[in-house]
Formats: structure tokens, C-alpha cells, sequence
């Protein structure tokens, strides 16, 4: 069943595929995307936003707000005309994961947990900026439209199968096609995007004004806090020492950049 079964898979993603818009993502790739309209999915991140809010609970200490807030603001204002048009908002929670993400509509999270690891202002730059690339990078339109068409794809397949071979084998099919496209379409995405919004977000933590290398300190203290993790082809991130050599190489090129920001004025001393 093995065989036919991805076989059948790749053909009906494939076609499903072409109903599908496509565009080329910061670094090149070919994404597929508009599964939802960009209204859909300002709303969906402004609703989970909100959600997120409520649940809380926020951090009301004006010192640790007015420091996000400088990094925030300062990485917003060199984002491209059409993505600062967006009203960019922030909300701090008193969590210990070390964490913080960004969603379509310009909405930003942090954890008060990230300052374990993002120990300075330009650490906390480039996790910033690395949210951020994200949404750029259309990384929340490009998996939700690819895990609908998982979806589908799983959902077409187990039929087929159901109908020619029985019950047993729409019941294997469905077992065998999620770990196929768990192993070799959604997850290898994944990687792909988080190392897309490395590439993104050092980019526009430089133009800031940010050290590009404090993206290389944060990602080296956030290895030594993960301690063990799964093998890079089972991960949904790249695998820590090719990320830190790779983030490494991009700062030494992206330092003319921060100081042609700091002569241009976009530098601030966050606290």
C-alpha cells in the first residue's frame, strides 16, 4: 500500500495545487498561498490576539513595556511601506517560556521568559525582527494553506482507497499518508520558514540599527536552554549549529548595513 499510496497523495496535492496562488517568498522559494484572503487572516490574528489578551495575564511594570516597546517601534519603522501601513501593537505576558511571536495585522507577543535568553537589546531585536519575518515572509498564509491541502489531499486519498480496497485500507491509507506528509511536506516547511525568517529578520534588525551579531548570541543561548531535542529531519527548526553558523555568516555581511543605519540616525539606546 505504501507505494500507491504516495503516489496517490502527490497527485491529488499536485492538482489541488493549481487551484492554488503561488508567489516567491524573500529568499526565492516558491510558496503556495491563498487558501484565505489577507482579510481573513488579519482577522484570525487579531482574534487570536485578543484571545491571548484575555487569557493573559500582561505585564504592567512601565520599565519592561517601555523597553519592548523601543524595540518594537525601532524594527517597525524599517519595515516596507505596505507593512508599515498596518498599525503594529504589542502585548508583554508574565510567562517563563522563553518565547515571543508575531501574527498577520501587525499583532506581537512576548514572554517575559524570552529575557532569559535575549539578554541585551539587540537579542531582543532579533527575536523581534525574526517574528516579524514571518509574517513578511507570509509564512501563516503559506501553512494554512498547505495543511488545508494536506487536508484534502489525506481526505481524497482515504476515500479512493476506501472505495477500491475497503474499509482496512482507507484506515491505512490514512495512517501511512499522515506520516508521509507529516515527515516530508509539513515539517521540511517548517524548517524552511524559520530559517526564511532568520535570513528576513537579520536583515531588518540591521537596518534598525540592531548588531546583526546579537541575533548569533541569542540562538547560541537559546541552544543552551533547549538542551536535548529530536533529529533535525523530525524537527520543525533547523538544527542548532547549522542555524549559528549560517545566522554567523549572514552578520558579518549585514554589518556595514547596521552602520550605514547608525550614520543615517536609526539607532536607539533601549533600556
Amino acid at each position: 500500500m505504501a507505494t500507491p499510496t504516495r503516489i496517490l497523495i502527490a497527485s491529488v496535492i499536485a492538482a489541488v495545487l493549481v487551484a492554488c496562488a503561488t508567489t516567491t517568498s524573500p529568499t526565492g522559494r516558491t510558496q503556495y498561498v491563498g487558501a484565505v484572503s489577507q482579510a481573513q487572516l488579519q482577522q484570525m490574528g487579531l482574534q487570536a490576539f485578543t484571545e491571548a489578551r484575555k487569557q493573559g495575564p500582561l505585564v504592567k511594570d512601565s520599565k519592561q513595556l517601555a523597553y519592548v516597546a523601543c524595540v518594537v517601534d525601532a524594527v517597525v519603522a524599517q519595515l516596507p511601506p505596505q507593512a508599515r501601513q498596518t498599525p503594529w501593537e504589542f502585548a508583554l505576558f508574565e510567562n517563563a517560556e522563553a518565547n515571543a511571536w508575531a501574527l498577520p495585522g501587525g499583532k506581537i507577543g512576548v514572554y517575559t521568559g524570552i529575557f532569559k535568553v535575549a539578554r541585551d537589546q539587540d537579542q531582543l531585536a532579533g527575536v523581534i525582527a525574526h517574528e516579524i519575518g514571518h509574517v513578511l515572509s507570509r509564512h501563516h498564509d503559506e501553512r494554512i494553506t498547505r495543511q488545508l491541502l494536506a487536508q484534502t489531499g489525506l481526505g481524497v486519498a482515504g476515500a479512493v482507497a476506501g472505495a477500491r480496497y475497503g474499509e482496512a485500507a482507507q484506515q491505512t491509507t490514512g495512517q501511512l499518508g499522515g506520516a508521509l506528509l507529516q515527515g516530508a511536506f509539513l515539517l521540511p516547511n517548517s524548517r524552511a520558514q524559520e530559517t526564511e525568517a532568520d535570513v528576513v529578520g537579520q536583515a531588518l534588525m540591521a537596518k534598525a540599527g540592531f548588531d546583526p551579531e546579537g541575533a548569533v548570541s541569542l540562538w547560541r543561548n537559546m541552544a543552551a536552554a533547549g538542551g536535548g531535542r529530536s533529529p533535525e529531519w523530525l524537527s520543525t527548526h533547523p538544527d542548532p549549529a547549522s542555524r549559528l553558523r549560517e545566522l554567523q555568516a549572514r552578520a558579518y555581511g549585514l554589518i556595514p548595513v547596521m552602520e550605514a543605519a547608525r550614520k543615517a540616525g536609526h539607532f536607539t539606546n533601549c533600556r
